[in-house]
């Protein structure tokens, strides 16, 4: 009977899961894939990196979906046994919370578990990874994003470019650019065309002129240099490819680990925040899922979710006073943790009737 029972709730839980957690992943999804069209079509991104992008969005969107996804699901599972009074017939059977709560473990440590590798390894190599692409499309967008008849701010040093015809080969005609040089001097070049060219430096390219004259000197004064040419190599340094201090969400957690610096020490607390969020969210879904038959659809998924947002909101609070110094780092997140266990408990108790034991 009891195995019989397991598997009942387990499939309700599990297929009410992964309705959740897909639709919720879609819509967010939905949403990146339109900024990453946008992306696409203002040249900040090649074609070939937008479903790498994508996908690796949804690496990041999981660590949230699935503790939420989960969560609802227990107590839209739950839910409809309370009103549809299959809860009371079950707890008729003697069946108390340890028969719910074993099922849904067979759910919930798995995912626990995904939810840990998620946070802890995947999500930061998904954010260095499209750091990284990102980062090459800047580099092969530089001067391919320049827009005939329109001024263009290219490279690192912000030098801008004006081409009024450019071919499909790249070869712009009629050219026009402007860049600072060393101390307060700027450099002017106009020439009748020109193209990119590789260097021997792969973190560097040529901006080759054609025919044309370079001005450089400080504006305000008459001193100013001016030569003509038949050609003029302009040498551009590429954006690197790895920020030399990368953002703690993209860091190693061994990294994070051998950190005392307080940023590090509360982006690690908030990367193990994840997955004991996700076992507790579930455990107490437990008791917020219990209803009355005849009591409203939706009433208590409205609870659900206020419990979630101050939940997650507190972790957030708790992570920037960590940052910022206004708590102890030993204490950090760890007692939003605490309190959730304790509301939990306090629940348990008084549903099922084990303050009164205690008070005997």
């Amino acid at each position: 009977m009891k195995r019989i029972l397991d598997r009942y709730i387990f499939r309700e839980i599990a297929l009410t899961w992964l309705g959740v957690t897909m639709i919720l992943l879609m819509i967010l999804l939905t949403n990146q894939f339109a900024r990453v069209l946008g992306d696409v079509a203002k040249g900040k991104l090649p074609k070939n990196a937008a479903f790498d992008v994508i996908g690796l969005s949804a690496a990041q969107y999981l660590t949230v979906l699935v503790p939420i996804g989960l969560f609802l699901a227990v107590m839209l599972a739950l839910g409809r046994l309370y009103r549809d009074s299959e809860m009371p017939a079950m707890m008729a059977c003697r069946v108390g919370p340890a028969g719910i709560y074993r099922p849904l473990m067979w759910l919930l440590l798995p995912l626990a578990l995904g939810v840990a590798w998620l946070s802890i390894v995947g999500t930061p190599r998904a954010l260095t990874k499209i750091e990284l692409i990102s980062a090459e499309a800047r580099r092969e967008a530089d001067l391919a994003s320049i827009e005939p008849g329109r001024f263009t701010i290219v490279g690192p040093d912000r030098a801008v470019v004006y081409g009024e015809s450019i071919s499909p080969e790249g070869q712009m005609e009629n050219v026009f650019l402007e860049r600072q040089v060393e101390g307060n001097g700027v450099e002017v070049v106009v020439a009748k065309r020109g193209e990119q060219v590789d260097s021997d430096d792969p973190n560097t390219r040529m901006l080759v002129l054609h025919e044309g004259r370079r001005y450089e000197g400080v504006p305000g004064t008459a001193a100013f240099r001016v030569v003509e040419f038949l050609e003029h190599g302009i040498p551009y340094q590429l954006p690197g490819l790895e920020p030399p201090n990368p953002r703690p969400r993209a860091m190693s957690f061994a990294r994070l680990w051998a950190s005392n610096e307080l940023q590090h020490i509360a982006e690690r607390q908030w990367r193990l925040s994840v997955p004991i969020s996700t076992i507790l969210l579930a455990l107490l879904a437990v008791p917020l899922a219990r209803s009355r038959p005849r009591e409203g659809r939706y009433g208590r998924i409205a609870i659900g979710l206020l419990v979630f947002i101050i939940y997650f909101n507190l972790l957030s609070a708790s992570k920037a006073w960590t940052e910022e110094a206004t708590i102890s780092p030993a204490l950090g997140l760890w007692w939003v943790h605490g309190c959730v266990v304790l509301f939990t408990v306090v629940l348990l108790a008084l549903q099922n009737g084990w303050h009164r034991r205690i008070l005997r």
